[in-house]
């Protein structure tokens, strides 16, 4: 899209603060010009968030990847039996956890396989005992499909499944469970009950009772750039109904680069799918950024994207890189096509000044926990051989 009247019309939108519309959105992801679409995104960050990038020094904990649901995305999902399939008991779960205790933890982050048979009544215990052992780590833990699945299970509502869990010690939801909401292409990815409508009648039900939770999409499958649009201005206009989303997440689909243990390919879709570019990734984040108006923050999950292309994201909208991780069984059991399994938080400091910015800790909740120096000025940098991430 290079037609100089609408880049015009754009930037003047942009320059005011006034909302874009689908129609802005979908004519944005046909521009090829990715340096000014950066601009105008990075014009909106700086306006919202500075010079300034967020992270968090967190750990992920999966309890089982037994599933009742097999995704066509999913590496990560095991059937009862299966060879390398696993579930946590709730005394195996604290013992992990403590492991992690001397990292300084700010959040643990919680995701699991839909367990066909593990009762309701494991989740709340397992985070009362987690909140027991860890008592400063704030926990953020479950999706909004999980909590359907909870509700099956159960019995019970969302709204009393929540209520337990908060009880227990839950601080937000994940965000995971969006992948795209639009049916044409959701019916052709997922493999259970939970699309549009109980994803933002759960996350609706925990704004309302006073949780900040995140917000994703995955993209890079079979999704056009239309469905992505869709999909953020659904997001759109929730926020503005509840104003309960802390962040967004383009969360980048993989593939299932080698054999998992068990020597099944689980991906279903990568036959026909090519992973996204990253030059398409950041068109991702540089659009999300400029339609989500009322979302403060945008995240690259760079165990996903690449410590390169995490970089480059700060330049096209996106102000937070997210934690520490360590391990990340979704992703790495597709394969960890290039992202270390771990960043501490020198790692991170280091990641974030190298780019030009000065990072921020966070917690689960958007508070600050310390504000690090800014980087060196460019000729101090220059006088001094730089590492070369990769």
């Amino acid at each position: 899209m290079t037609d100089k009247s609408f880049r015009a019309s754009i930037e003047e939108k942009v320059a005011a603060g006034e909302r874009l519309t689908r129609e802005d959105g979908v004519a944005l992801y046909e521009c090829d010009d990715l340096s000014w679409l950066g601009g105008l995104a990075h014009q909106v960050r700086v306006r919202k968030n500075g010079e300034r990038v967020m992270f968090n020094v967190n750990r992920h904990l999966n309890l089982t990847n037994v599933c009742s649901a097999s995704c066509a995305y999913c590496s990560f999902q095991r059937k009862p039996g299966e060879k390398d399939a696993y579930t946590m008991r709730v005394e195996q779960a604290v013992e992990l956890a403590k492991q992690m205790e001397g990292d300084q933890l700010t959040e643990l982050h919680i995701v699991n396989g839909l367990h066909p048979t593990l009762p309701w009544k494991y989740y709340p215990r397992v985070l009362s005992e987690l909140k027991k052992a860890l008592p400063t780590v704030n926990l953020k833990a479950f999706t909004a499909t999980e909590v359907q699945w909870f509700e099956k299970i159960s019995g019970l509502g969302a709204s009393e499944i929540l209520d337990q869990l908060i009880d227990a010690g839950l601080e937000s939801l994940t965000g995971g469970g969006a992948e795209i909401f639009d049916w044409e292409i959701r019916q052709h990815i997922v493999d259970h009950d939970c699309h549009w409508e109980d994803w933002s009648r759960i996350h609706r039900l925990a704004h309302e009772k006073g949780l900040r939770t995140p917000a994703t999409m995955l993209y890079g499958h079979i999704e056009e750039p239309r469905h992505r649009v869709d999909h953020v201005l659904r997001l759109r206009e929730l926020q503005d109904e509840t104003n309960g989303f802390a962040v967004f997440i383009p969360l980048r689909y993989q593939h299932d680069f080698v054999d998992a243990k068990d020597g099944k390919i689980r991906n279903k879709l990568q036959a026909r799918t090519t992973m996204a570019s990253p030059a398409e990734s950041l068109k991702t984040f540089a659009v999300s950024r400029l339609l989500l108006d009322n979302f403060d923050h945008v995240k690259c999950f760079w165990v996903m994207h690449g410590l390169e292309v995490a970089q480059l994201s700060l330049n096209f909208g996106v102000d937070d890189l997210d934690g520490s991780v360590v391990e990340y069984k979704i992703t790495h059991d597709a394969d960890s096509y290039g992202t270390p399994d771990k960043m501490g938080r020198e790692d991170l400091l280091e990641l974030i000044r190298d780019a030009g910015f000065q990072p921020v800790e966070r917690n689960t909740k958007y508070e600050i926990v310390r504000e690090y120096d800014p980087p060196v000025s460019l000729a101090e940098r220059r006088a001094v051989p730089q590492d070369v991430w990769s």
